[in-house]
């Protein structure tokens, strides 16, 4: 197909190599055209401005540093939407805000054209070999037809359901990644206070039962199902735990906001009544606060981890 491409940085480089690989025939625009000159010398077309990409193109990807460059190439001057056509798909894999995304995807609409978030998770390894994660949402037909544009670029791909869905997801992933971070730095600092080194610190942990998991696969067993009884752990024990290691943090000196927060928290639920239920229970406080109500089918879950442990 011909394939539009705007933003070659770290993940579009990558991400477009792969697609001429592929046998796709590339029409690129960037602010530095000399990022696109390896490309052009195996064939790859350029365009003079966003329009032009989508002028020439079946199908256009954008990946871009944030909401602002995406609407300024998608809807500025000379942007991709006055040069888009009606029927044609145009995927956004940047990291995006949601509403911007939904917000455009009217503009877009209102041309006939359909705007997708695409947002990927990999890293520029992953764009460069390909092992990386899609996530999308938008116009279904649109994600069916171009499938194998987008299988030429991730091994991991995912339909969301409607536009912005997957953006909110990819937000999910990163936030969580960065509050795990500051955790594990509260913790460790801690530890290493306490007079461990942190060599052995890290090599006994990653050893135990939360250093085993995938981070997220924990949710399958609680929270995502609202099942919190018999107790796997009793949240009454659990609280005991957390006492002591934020005791430690006391005694040496090392601040423990996000600690004494989770403690916050542990209490709170014990406060409810909750000292046998599971250690997890105190996650039902949050839903609470956010008016959700979380109860997926433990059987749906099961599948989904079997088919992983398959793969």
């Amino acid at each position: 197909m011909r394939v539009g491409f705007i933003g070659l940085g770290l993940m579009g480089s990558g991400m477009t190599n792969n697609l001429q690989k592929a046998g796709h025939q590339l029409v690129l625009h960037d602010l530095r055209r000399e990022a696109a000159e390896k490309l052009i010398a195996n064939g790859a077309e350029w365009a003079a401005s966003p329009r032009d990409v989508a002028a020439s193109a079946e199908v256009v990807f954008t990946s871009l540093p944030g909401p602002p460059e995406f609407e300024a190439v998608a809807a500025g001057r000379n942007g991709l939407i006055e040069g888009m056509q009606r029927g044609q798909a145009l995927f956004d894999l940047s990291t995006n805000s949601p509403t911007v995304i939904r917000r455009l995807h009217k503009l877009f609409a209102d041309k006939g054209a359909h705007l997708l978030d695409s947002p990927v998770s990999g890293g520029p390894a992953g764009a460069a070999s390909g092992k990386m994660a899609l996530w999308i949402s938008g116009d279904e037909p649109s994600y069916s037809k171009y499938r194998p544009v987008i299988d030429a670029m991730g091994d991991q791909i995912f339909y969301m359901g409607d536009v912005g869905a997957a953006s909110v997801a990819k937000l999910v992933h990163n936030l969580a990644g960065y509050m795990v971070n500051t955790a594990l730095a509260e913790c460790f600092t801690m530890g290493v206070k306490a007079g461990v080194d942190p060599l052995l610190l890290w090599k006994a942990v990653r050893q135990g039962a939360n250093g085993r998991r995938r981070t997220f696969d924990t949710l399958a067993e609680h929270f995502l199902p609202n099942h919190y009884d018999p107790a796997r752990f009793a949240l009454k024990l659990a609280h005991k735990d957390v006492s002591l290691a934020t005791q430690v943090g006391k005694e040496m000196g090392v601040p423990m906001r996000l600690a004494n927060l989770t403690l916050e928290e542990m209490t709170e639920a014990l406060g409810r009544g909750w000292q046998a239920r599971d250690s997890r229970s105190s996650m039902i406080l949050q839903a609470e606060r956010a008016g959700v109500k979380i109860a997926v089918d433990p059987e749906d879950l099961r599948a989904i981890l079997r088919a992983d442990s398959n793969s």
